[in-house]
């Protein structure tokens, strides 16, 4: 099973540069989008084959997350079942018959952590989530996550120490969330591997020089990790200030 996970920052601007190719060429069984920055009546998108799910944010041209998929999910789920969590888009769950699969699109803390108190309560909030599927049957996270988990995962380090995405308080809840019963589908078959990043920003030439960030996922519950064939970065797939990730399983 092939699934991809891509942060496209706007997917209507990056059906313009190559999304649709790359999305065809994948032929993922299961393809997550996070911030579309769109509602689905905005565009016309559809492939052949994939059902379609979509969480929008209220604000228009902010945040949001889709899913498209060629199985029919059991059921479909979107947010977290709390009210203080329902406007921005930020999650979509799938049951399917083996596994639940959630796409998510953390809140960034934004510059000067201005937004770290309400991301702390969202990381709670989540993490219990997650947990509860799991007691169910296994889980399958993907998404954006907003946070660059250790040292390796961000080139420059020491200088981001406390900024948004690598505070102590957004990389504890990260390892609070592994400690629950999740792996780190990258970092559990490369855990010494460098220069791994999905997002860069757009100054500096960053992309060019690769001074990026590992901030985008596939996360899954501790007993399918042994199903994990591999897990891939497509870092020279453009289109984004992300580039995609993938997950492969038995």
């Amino acid at each position: 099973m092939k699934l991809i996970s891509w942060n496209v920052n706007g997917l209507r601007a990056c059906m313009n540069k190559g999304f649709k190719d790359f999305f065809m060429e994948m032929e993922a069984d299961v393809f997550c989008i996070q911030e579309t920055k769109m509602q689905p009546e905005q565009a016309e998108i559809s492939f052949d084959e994939y059902k379609q799910y979509w969480n929008s944010a209220i604000k228009k041209g902010y945040s949001g997350t889709a899913v498209f998929t060629k199985k029919e999910p059991i059921a479909v789920a979107y947010d977290l079942g709390m009210e203080k969590h329902n406007d921005e888009g930020r999650a979509i769950t799938l049951e399917f018959e083996d596994f639940y699969l959630v796409t998510a699109y953390t809140p960034n803390a934004q510059r000067g952590l201005a937004r770290l108190d309400y991301r702390m309560e969202w990381e709670d909030d989540f993490r219990r989530y997650l947990v509860e599927l799991d007691k169910k049957k296994p889980v399958i996270l993907c998404g954006d996550l907003n946070v660059a988990h250790e040292e390796i995962d961000l080139k420059n380090a020491k200088s981001n120490v406390g900024n948004a995405g690598f505070s102590d308080e957004e990389r504890g809840k990260m390892t609070e969330l592994l400690e629950s019963g999740f792996v780190d589908s990258f970092r559990h078959l490369y855990p010494e591997v460098t220069g791994a990043y999905t997002w860069w920003s757009y100054m500096f030439n960053a992309r060019e020089n690769n001074a990026g960030w590992r901030i985008d996922y596939f996360i899954v519950s501790d007993n399918l990790k042994d199903k994990i064939q591999d897990s891939k970065i497509h870092s020279e797939i453009m289109g984004s200030d992300h580039c995609p990730v993938e997950l492969e399983l038995e």
